[in-house]
């Protein structure tokens, strides 16, 4: 699998990283720790993703209450693999119903402390801000980073759920206060989210940073699973944890995935092959985070590494989707 430079971190990762908020939860919702995956499943994710070529895989303190970081490092233990994932795990959402989050200085120390724990390595490759704290000033979290990155735990560090104004802010500090900056931006895009495109592509390309997006497949509303009145699957996205893309849910949205469906059967190639084809086609996209189930949807998606999409393919099938 083809791999490409994290901006300026010194990394290089290949174009899919594996999303492991489904390892013994449902990303961070307290109500669901204890479902998605099982360590048995996991593991056969992992194996798979590493015989596909994946070098990363994604996860987060809070995903599964710390039930995903444990099943990466049981594997890495039972497994040994030869080929090490790059490992990169996330700060900010409470651990379960009721504690504390954010990204005070001090919750940034004792959190990293306790993923390291749990994956079994004294260092993770990349450390993101899973979100933007508002009570606690950026420079204060950059600074607490930056010392782990001094102290070796981290080799680079990046942005999630990040503004462009948020970003801005926070590589002014870094600058002008000699700190580790963020590297590369995790957020949101596909072709019914592409609020990046807005201003926050922008600044990656003015800084050299990297951008690796999660749902491509916009929570599978990209695939046609979603049917007008019809319920969602059990199991789903819009079943589990439905805010998120409730939004989506209107008449002009269903008739634009249609005519997305439409020209995917064109192509003869599946929806979420062409969706997350035309996610990683735009030029500042480094990799793309995605969220298999089971192996066999990992290795459906594949083909999406090899379909090339020009700029006017690229347009054209926005054009589906106006905004």
């Amino acid at each position: 699998m083809e791999t490409r430079a994290l901006g300026r971190s010194g990394l290089a990762v290949s174009r899919f990283l594996l999303g492991c908020g489904n390892f013994g939860g449902i990303g961070s919702a307290p109500e669901l720790f204890g479902q998605g995956e099982s360590e048995e499943a996991a593991f056969e994710l992992m194996d798979t993703a590493i015989a596909a070529g994946i070098t990363v895989f994604d996860t987060a303190d809070a995903y599964g209450g710390g039930r995903s970081e444990t099943m990466i490092g049981r594997w890495l233990a039972a497994r040994s693999p030869e080929r090490r994932p790059l490992l990169s795990t996330k700060v900010y959402n409470p651990m379960d119903e009721g504690e504390d989050r954010g990204l005070a200085p001090a919750r940034v120390l004792r959190q990293l402390d306790s993923s390291l724990e749990r994956l079994g390595v004294d260092r993770v490759d990349m450390y993101v801000t899973h979100d933007w704290d508002v009570d606690t000033p950026i420079a204060e979290t950059l600074g607490a980073l930056d010392e782990i990155v001094q102290a070796r735990k981290v080799r680079a560090i990046g942005a999630s759920n990040v503004s462009a104004e948020q970003l801005e802010e926070a590589l002014e500090a870094s600058a002008e206060q000699g700190l580790a900056r963020f590297e590369w931006v995790q957020n949101e895009y596909s072709l019914l989210h592409r609020d990046p495109e807005d201003e926050v592509f922008a600044l990656c390309e003015r800084h050299g940073l990297g951008f690796t997006p999660f749902s491509p497949l916009a929570g599978g509303w990209l695939t046609g699973k979603y049917q007008r009145d019809t319920p969602p699957p059990p199991g789903s996205r819009m079943a589990l944890r439905p805010d998120a893309y409730s939004a989506f849910e209107t008449g002009a949205t269903y008739d634009a995935v249609d005519r997305f469906l439409d020209a995917a059967r064109e192509r003869g190639v599946s929806p979420a092959v062409l969706a997350i084809a035309w996610a990683l086609s735009h030029p500042r996209v480094t990799a793309a985070v995605i969220g298999p189930r089971r192996p066999e949807q990992l290795k459906s998606i594949l083909p999406a590494l090899e379909l090339e999409l020009d700029e006017s393919e690229r347009a054209e099938l926005a054009e589906l989707f106006p905004r």
